[in-house]
């Protein structure tokens, strides 16, 4: 008798289990929805209610029923095994997804197998991966509205592409553009790389979204920010964000300076972009998230990993879910289509001699930086905070040196309302703070006729380490 029969018949149908009373002209219909589903067992010889009553077993009755399976395509192979009365069809989760019988193409939905419609279909094959966002002409945006020269021009400069064909040309020849009857239009892809889409619903969803926490999780939001421009200024602002809000360490020697970000910044470029490339684009109700935290940093894109990629062959094959958007990027040198992507944020994180970035595979895809457990204060201010102790108020003061510090490191000079707005304080308390600053020779005043603004003395970083 069939393994664990009697917890099967207990359990009663579900999403991997039906039951067939007799080999009914629906047979067909089961085994095409298991296939396009994660495959599944149909008992034939069994009541709804989990009652066994048997079934035709005889060789005629078996052929008959392999000749309907047969009528599936593409063809698919099943297992058919005979438990004394009652007949077990195994079917596999198809490899070549979707499969159709001549009632048409069926689904599983919990219990029960649905027949699918236009309207499903055309779901199923955009969950399947079977119709590529990228390359999809969109009739309601022609080439002519809303067009990006400023975004078109950098990316062939930086390309290096010749324009000896004209622009509606070349666009056509990457992907981006193509005809709709007589209208030239956007693909979907065009429109991710040269369209105005900042104020455009419809693209909404293509952003990207940053966010700095205090803490470990997202009670206390400190900063945030939305990014809905073109493909690559988005790319370029969440890289940004992370070395404003990241915390910078410096070597100094002789005059010169380098700045040391506390995450490598090739791990996280890697991360964003890869999470621009190959985010599931169809999924409209999330965007991809950059978001920091005390003790990391969250890098998160929708859709999960991309089809044909397994937690074995994770990071070892190249798999494009947006051919298109991948060969744009590769183009200007952002990414390199040999799957060598997860390796290299591993790699940068090794050079850099911190914790190896997490990954996580589900339906949304997500890298975390590990960050120490001082990341909220510089290490170039850490001995100084070791000097004074407990005094909270003291430590605050040290935190706020270290992050106009950092400010200026990154953006060379700042106004009070600059610093206003990073220590989240009353203008009143941050010029006293700048004061402070000031006479200890750490930072410099400037005026004009317009504003006053600050800058970091060199030797104020010499003190600083």
């Amino acid at each position: 008798m069939i393994k664990d029969f009697d917890v099967i018949l207990s359990k009663g149908e579900g999403y991997s289990v039906e039951f067939k009373e007799t080999a009914d002209k629906s047979i067909p219909n089961e085994v095409c929805a298991f296939a396009n589903a994660s495959g599944g067992r149909i008992f034939i010889g069994v009541t709804d209610k989990g009652d066994v009553v048997g079934t035709d077993v005889s060789n005629e009755a078996r052929s008959r029923l392999q000749d309907s399976i047969n009528k599936i395509e593409p063809q698919l192979n099943v297992d058919l095994a005979i438990h004394g009365k009652v007949i077990e069809i195994t079917v596999p989760e198809g490899s070549s997804k979707p499969y159709s019988c001549p009632n048409g193409f069926y689904l599983r939905s919990g219990p029960n197998s649905q027949k699918l419609n236009r309207s499903n279909l055309i779901e199923f094959f955009k969950r399947e991966e079977h119709i590529h966002y990228d390359q999809i002409v969109r009739k309601d945006l022609p080439l002519s509205e809303k067009f990006n020269d400023k975004a078109y021009s950098a990316y062939i400069r930086t390309a290096n592409i010749s324009e000896v064909l004209d622009r509606d040309n070349l666009l056509i020849n990457m992907g981006c553009a193509d005809y709709y009857g007589d209208t030239l239009c956007f693909t979907n892809a065009g429109a991710l790389f040269f369209r105005i889409n900042d104020e455009d619903v419809k693209f909404r969803h293509a952003g990207i979204v940053c966010g700095l926490y205090k803490g470990i999780d997202k009670a206390y939001v400190i900063d945030a920010k939305e990014f809905n421009g073109d493909i690559i200024s988005n790319i370029e602002e969440a890289i940004t964000y992370l070395k404003r809000h990241l915390n910078l360490s410096y070597k100094i020697e002789t005059t010169r300076r380098e700045n040391i970000l506390e995450l490598p910044e090739k791990a996280l470029r890697e991360a964003v972009i890869n999470a621009a490339c190959h985010r599931l684009y169809y999924e409209k109700g999330a965007r991809i998230s950059v978001e920091i935290y005390d003790d990391r940093v969250e890098v998160t894109s929708p859709g999960g990993v991309c089809k044909g990629i397994t937690a074995k062959n994770f990071g070892k094959i190249s798999i494009a879910r947006n051919s298109v958007v991948a060969s744009m990027l590769c183009r200007i040198g952002y990414i390199e289509q040999m799957g060598t992507g997860i390796e290299r944020m591993r790699g940068a994180a090794k050079e850099a001699d911190v914790a190896a970035p997490e990954f996580e595979l589900d339906d949304f895809f997500k890298v975390t930086f590990k960050r120490s457990r001082h990341s909220n204060v510089l290490s170039t201010v850490t001995s100084d905070r070791q000097a004074i102790g407990s005094d909270r108020r003291a430590i605050e003061n040290v935190d706020r040196t270290s992050l106009i510090m950092k400010y200026l490191a990154e953006y060379s000079s700042g106004t009070s309302a600059d610093f206003a707005e990073l220590l989240n304080l009353s203008p009143q308390r941050v010029r006293v703070i700048l004061l402070d600053l000031a006479q200890r020779g750490l930072i410099e005043k400037h005026s004009d006729k317009r504003y006053a603004y600050y800058t970091a003395k060199i030797e104020a970083f010499k003190k600083l380490t």
